[in-house]
């Protein structure tokens, strides 16, 4: 875990320090997407931070987390590739990623989505000019948007039917101790 909060921060990020990232998230001008598994754990995390500044107003910054286990599995790519159509969607023209040059996936990411980078000592920027937003960038963020809705609704869905069979399974194994004690 040191080691990751390294890879994301480019510091070996205390709780406190996290506790305030998450606090500074605007979430009435940024976005914050995710990857849920079946048990409606979070198990990848995208943060799309648009720049506050009027003079980089068409700027914003992409950063994602992954946990250990999940990786390798193309969650850190398909969530990039969401912000990117989102950020077109919202006017961006310029998106940042700030890395360690150490960071390969990351870095990897970046590279395939054809960005310029920058690498200065232990630390590498990445710039990718987007393109206007056009009539299959805006169907395509509306479609991305139902999938994940209906993804996560059919997950919770089953979680609620996988928790009344283990509350059946409970209920029935009561019953069938409570039989035992009464035969005694």
């Amino acid at each position: 875990m040191p080691t990751d909060r390294y890879l994301r921060f480019g510091f070996a990020a205390t709780d406190a320090q996290i506790q305030r990232y998450l606090a500074s998230i605007d979430f009435e001008c940024d976005e914050v997407f995710g990857v849920f598994n079946r048990h409606l754990e979070l198990i990848a995390m995208a943060h799309l931070a648009f720049s506050s500044n009027p003079e980089a107003a068409a700027c914003a910054e992409f950063g994602v987390s992954v946990l250990e286990h999940a990786r390798g599995r193309g969650y850190g790519g398909l969530l990039f590739d969401r912000a990117v159509i989102r950020a077109r969607n919202d006017g961006v023209r310029l998106l940042f990623i700030h890395a360690l040059s150490e960071n390969r996936p990351m870095i990897r990411i970046a590279r395939k989505a054809g960005a310029e980078l920058v690498r200065d000592g232990s630390e590498t920027e990445a710039h990718l000019k987007l393109a206007p937003a056009n009539l299959e960038t805006r169907f395509k963020d509306l479609v991305q948007e139902q999938v994940a809705e209906s993804d996560y609704r059919l997950k919770e869905q089953a979680q609620t039917f996988w928790n009344f069979l283990a509350t059946l399974q409970e209920v029935r194994q009561g019953v069938r101790e409570g039989r035992g004690h009464a035969g005694q």
